[in-house]
């Protein structure tokens, strides 16, 4: 079985469970996917599936790609992902959000909110200089050199430039609901991005590892 599908984030409400009292949680609509293609060990070398989520005009796509949809007899899709497994699938099948459910927990990937060009102090937390008694050090990085030796700067020093729209993975998040007639997903706490933002689901692998699953 396929251990993820396609979807995007609509935003985040709470619900009220039983013993539990108010948990946030963030809704995600997953689904419908179509099965674009299934690779095999004996073909590809490996096991996985293609899937496709969001309608697109055709005009939109390359050629190559609208080939590769009408070959599956699929509808051209805005985004397309491969899983792991889907050994039990066919190309045109259609998959909803029931391959989830309550209590499991998942791996959530999105493009997190772009937040433009930040200084060190917003980006890397950096603690600034004083702000009384004339000093003209405030919010300013310092120095990043080395002096004579090594005479260069550091790999991976802490400098000022664009910060956020990057891929962030939130890891074990508790599936707290599945509403299958509508594709909804509600997961506990915050996933990366804004709304409508795509966003990949995953059951959890540490989980899955830590069971021995």
């Amino acid at each position: 079985m396929i251990n993820g599908l396609i979807g995007c984030k609509l935003g985040m409400t709470q619900v009220f469970l039983e013993g539990r009292g108010l948990i946030p949680v963030t809704v995600l609509e997953l689904g419908p996917c179509k099965v674009v293609q299934v690779k095999t060990v004996e073909k590809d070398g490996y096991q996985a599936a293609q899937i496709s989520f969001g309608n697109v005009k055709e005009g939109r796509l390359v050629k190559p790609l609208v080939g590769h949809y009408g070959k599956a007899g699929v509808a051209p899709s805005k985004f397309l992902r491969e899983f792991h497994g889907g050994e039990d699938l066919l190309a045109g099948q259609v998959l909803s959000a029931d391959i989830f459910s309550e209590g499991d927990f998942v791996d959530v990937t999105g493009t997190s909110r772009g937040k433009g060009f930040q200084g060190v102090m917003k980006r890397h937390n950096y603690g600034g200089g004083r702000k009384t008694h004339g000093s003209r050090f405030h919010r300013a990085p310092g120095s990043i050199g080395s002096s004579a030796y090594p005479s260069h700067v550091f790999k991976n020093k802490g400098m000022p430039g664009q910060m956020g729209n990057e891929r962030v993975t939130a890891e074990g998040l508790e599936v707290i609901d599945v509403r299958l007639e509508e594709n909804l997903v509600l997961v506990k706490g915050a996933v990366p991005g804004g709304t409508k933002g795509l966003v990949v689901v995953r059951k959890s692998l540490k989980r899955r590892l830590k069971q021995g699953k």
